[in-house]
């Protein structure tokens, strides 16, 4: 055992190995700062470059970009209040209000020094338990899946916000989006109307950016400032440390929950961050401000994501069950190199895996190390006119979304779902309860048809699924004592609260919670046209919603002001009275012509297009600057393009000419 530890140890110090993992570190720096790519884009990437490497080499290539994204995706979140990727979700509802509050830079440091110590802390745990791990993960079957499908859907109750009832109708929109597509049990398609795009459901890539990408922009383009109030970029990273450093058991127990549901395949870091975030929300007392600048909130998730890659390697090297999409290329890679994965990971080849679980570490420490050096000149990126960030944003969303599928449908579902997300956020129904819903409806719907398949009804009483089922209970309990409202607090003089009294203006949240209402009859209703299996979980979902539509539409027509299923930012928000300020569809009118010109003449020429008058009408930027910025960004996506051989959204000119690359 000393000498394959030594072995390991001595393939780890190797200068061929720490080169070849910084240049995995370096790529995955890069693509986690763009939103909406992730890992799957990253290590596809790098896959073909591994033939004729040497294994550990390789594999310290692949796991040094596995083990940085969830550290670099945490910019966007932070800065622009827009996932880096499925991973940092829950990040942005504290990381972005303290970036608007002037405390940027405490976030990023306080988010890089938790991913750090959860990177290294899943790695300890991976050296002292891949050998025992292998008893525990297999006792793990569908029944104890889908009660962990439902603990991570307990969290909706923390999420929820002012209005429970709107918490459990979002929770049920996003269940009914996630159950698009294919029934797992028959294969039957439901919910497709029509639609090819639909057959395989809607990505997660469009459904975060569209709920969460688009308001943000929507809104910080009507105020004509800068991400952050203030100068200030408030006390930098080393403030960060000594958050991290106060909390450091909270960073704990949440690298603990990232080890553990990392471990179980099929759910991974989609849902444990929500988790660690809605465990924060539970048993932190002192002075919460969560989902306005609580600082714990960006540590807890932080935590829990990067430690989740260590427990998702135990599936993917000891029975070549990937514990994520980014570990099911991860394990493309392994068999490519020759590695089979199975009983030898822990047998002859176990010098490979602890030079794998070493990596990880290491990785780790070589990202933050790096994100920490970066964190305060780039935080400075919120004290830039937000006009002037705008368009890069904008076009870097829609060239992401684009790569869900590769169809121009993708930004036509941005598009829609952004409308959806910025009402949502207008009316304070809580996007993350979606998000959580949408997540989490395949695994669960999933899981409970092999349970009762399997099983039957007796799958209940086993004591793997009471203790679940007992956590969740815990788990309802505590979140809908300690709520969070990730919506605009109401606000405003009383004047402006009066006029929540007035019938009139009660009617925009009433339309909106009618067509709500209309989601669940239409869901309920194509359900009805399918089997028994394929029925039973999305109209189960739709007469959920149903109910909640009959608690509260009543509420927002005949309760009185103040109560707290009422929410119209427009007449109580913090806009409201001050000059200045653009029309709230604005940014979407932006966004849907450049997704309108794509259609026409290709996403690289309506680029050319949109930036100089995106600049030039509603930045008001001189022509020189103008050049410049288009020059910059037409290049970047050109070169992001080239790189990761992605392919440019085309229209109906490309149809009719044969235009070179990339016009084409």
């Amino acid at each position: 055992m000393i000498e394959t530890l030594l072995s390991a140890l001595g393939s780890l110090l190797a200068v061929e190995h720490l080169f070849f993992m910084l240049i995995g570190v370096s790529v995955g720096l890069v693509i986690g700062v763009i939103p909406g790519l992730g890992g799957i884009a990253g290590l596809s990437l790098l896959i073909p470059f591994l033939y004729g490497m040497d294994e550990i080499s390789a594999l310290a290539m692949l796991i040094g970009l596995v083990a940085v994204i969830p550290t670099s995706d945490t910019f966007s979140s932070v800065l622009m209040g827009i996932p880096g990727s499925s991973a940092s979700q829950a990040t942005v509802l504290d990381g972005f209000p303290l970036a608007r509050n002037g405390q940027a830079a405490r976030a990023l440091s306080a988010a890089f020094i938790s991913s750090m110590f959860g990177g290294v802390f899943g790695a300890i745990v991976l050296t002292g338990f891949v050998v025992i791990a292998r008893p525990l993960i297999l006792s793990f079957g569908s029944a104890e899946l889908f009660m962990l499908a439902l603990f991570g859907l307990s969290m909706v109750a923390v999420l929820a916000g002012k209005s429970l009832a709107k918490g459990l109708a979002a929770c049920c929109v996003g269940l009914i989006i996630g159950s698009i597509g294919g029934a797992p049990a028959t294969g039957e398609f439901r919910m497709i109307f029509g639609s090819d795009y639909l057959y395989d459901g809607i990505p997660l890539v469009i459904v975060g950016l569209g709920f969460f990408a688009i308001p943000e922009i929507a809104d910080l383009l009507r105020r004509n400032a800068a991400i952050a109030q203030g100068n200030a970029l408030g006390a930098g990273w080393f403030q960060g440390l000594r958050d991290w450093w106060a909390n450091v058991w909270l960073s704990i127990r949440c690298s603990g929950f990232g080890c553990i549901i990392g471990a179980i395949p099929g759910l991974g870091g989609s849902v444990v961050d929500w988790i660690a975030y809605g465990h924060a929300v539970q048993t932190v007392k002192k002075d919460p401000q969560f989902g306005k600048g609580d600082i714990r909130g960006v540590i807890a998730p932080e935590s829990a994501n990067n430690a989740m890659q260590g427990g998702a390697l135990l599936p993917t090297m000891l029975f070549g069950i990937p514990g994520s999409g980014a570990m099911a290329v991860f394990l493309g890679g392994m068999v490519l190199l020759g590695i089979e994965p199975g009983p030898s990971m822990v047998g002859t080849d176990l010098n490979i895996t602890y030079s794998i679980i070493w990596s990880l570490a290491l990785a780790n420490i070589f990202g933050a190390g790096i994100c920490l050096l970066l964190a305060l000149p780039i935080s400075k990126l919120t004290q830039i006119p937000f006009q002037k960030l705008a368009p890069f944003m904008i076009v870097l969303i829609c060239f992401a979304a684009f790569q869900a599928t590769r169809s121009l449908a993708d930004l036509v579902a941005l598009v829609g779902l952004g409308v959806l997300g910025v009402l949502m956020k207008r009316f304070g129904w809580p996007r993350p309860a979606l998000l959580i819903g949408y997540v989490l409806a395949p695994q669960a719907e999933t899981y409970f048809y092999q349970a009762l398949q399997f099983n039957g009804w007796a799958f209940l009483g086993r004591p793997g699924v009471i203790a679940l089922g007992l956590m969740t209970l815990a788990s309802v309990w505590f979140g809908l004592r300690n709520r969070v409202d990730e919506s605009a607090p109401t606000a405003g003089s009383d004047q402006q609260i009066h006029k929540l009294t007035d019938k009139a203006s009660r009617l925009p949240q009433l339309a909106f919670g009618a067509g709500i209402t209309a989601i669940f009859l239409l869901a309920a209703e194509d359900s009805l046209n399918h089997g028994f299996l394929a029925q039973v979980f999305p109209l189960s979902v739709a007469l959920i919603g149903l109910v909640m539509s009959a608690i509260l539409l009543p509420q927002l027509w005949f309760s009185k002001a103040g109560h707290h299923a009422h929410c119209d930012n427009e007449l109580t928000g913090d806009h409201v009275g001050q000059d200045g300020m653009g029309n709230l569809w604005g940014g979407l009118a932006w966004i849907t012509g450049l997704v309108a010109m794509t259609a026409l003449v290709g996403f690289y020429l309506a680029l050319l297009v949109f930036f100089p008058v995106f600049l030039r009408v509603r930045a008001q930027t001189g022509w020189l600057a103008t050049v410049i910025m288009t020059a910059a960004a037409a290049g970047f996506v050109l070169l992001l393009a080239w790189a990761l051989s992605l392919n440019f959204p085309s229209g109906v000119l490309q149809d009719f000419a044969d235009l070179p690359w990339p016009l084409r």
